[in-house]
């Protein structure tokens, strides 16, 4: 099969984490490469698909080697610059070629925009080394901030696709921690261990705006301890917080993943 024509579709989004709700998007992404490092094998690091280079950046300053794939040329440029310590190849996971292996290969916020995401999973795991893990995250339609839309009447289903989705981050599901787990195993990958990242209760753009504009530093009755005197990053805290208690409610979280190694 030949993959022209999705190359050509991947290039026309034009989302870009470092772009669209810059001040969440990347908090999220910091705390999705925190989790993507916890659970890492190995000492190189493949990015499947790398996007802007946010998180390769990251990557490259934690492993010794890192190489980002991505289809969008656009997007590559904008890596390149980002994470000048690692390497980048142009292409789609299901036609990309590489002539190396990898301890950890990282998938992202992929699997929701791919045609067949079983066989992306299946392809990307030809470059696993022995006994290295592969680590998707995908968008969670049981987020919380989702299941309260729907209970407002801002969505029908968890699982509907919004006009951003469609036609600037180029979404074609959402996902279930069993519905990723099923993915993996007719990729005939072992999951070995699952997760959420991200206790998210309002939408992207509501908390983008409360983290940006929020009473962070005036502390009373805002955000803050009453009587505090030693000076902390209440919005920092906030973010770990929701980071620790998404761990202990993963099927609530924003972002859900699975991490899977060879059957």
């Amino acid at each position: 099969m030949s993959w022209q024509a999705e190359k050509e579709h991947q290039e026309n989004f034009p989302w870009e984490r470092s772009k669209y709700f810059a001040t969440f998007n990347s908090i999220l992404g910091h705390f999705q490469a925190v989790s993507c490092i916890e659970h890492a094998r190995g000492t190189s690091a493949l990015d499947l698909p790398c996007g802007d280079g946010t998180l390769t950046r990251i990557f490259a300053d934690n492993f010794k080697r890192v190489v980002g794939v991505d289809a969008s040329s656009h997007h590559l440029a904008e890596a390149r610059m980002r994470a000048p310590k690692a390497e980048f190849r142009e292409g789609l996971i299901e036609d990309i070629e590489l002539d190396e292996k990898f301890g950890s290969i990282f998938m992202l916020n992929v699997l929701e925009h791919v045609i067949d995401p079983a066989y992306a999973l299946k392809r990307a795991s030809r470059f696993l080394e022995p006994g290295g893990v592969l680590v998707a995250h995908v968008p969670n339609a049981e987020a919380l901030n989702r299941q309260i839309a729907v209970r407002m009447g801002t969505l029908q289903s968890v699982g509907e696709l919004s006009p951003f989705d469609l036609k600037v981050a180029g979404h074609r599901r959402y996902y279930t921690l069993d519905i990723l787990i099923k993915d993996f195993e007719d990729a005939e990958l072992k999951v070995s261990a699952t997760g959420g990242i991200f206790l998210k209760m309002l939408s992207t753009p509501q908390i983008d705006w409360f983290l940006e504009h929020g009473e962070w530093e005036k502390g009373g009755f805002g955000w803050g301890r009453v009587g505090e005197e030693k000076k902390r990053d209440w919005r920092a805290e906030f973010c770990r917080a929701c980071y620790e208690i998404g761990k202990e409610r993963p099927r609530d979280c924003n972002v859900i993943f699975a991490c899977g190694v060879q059957a």
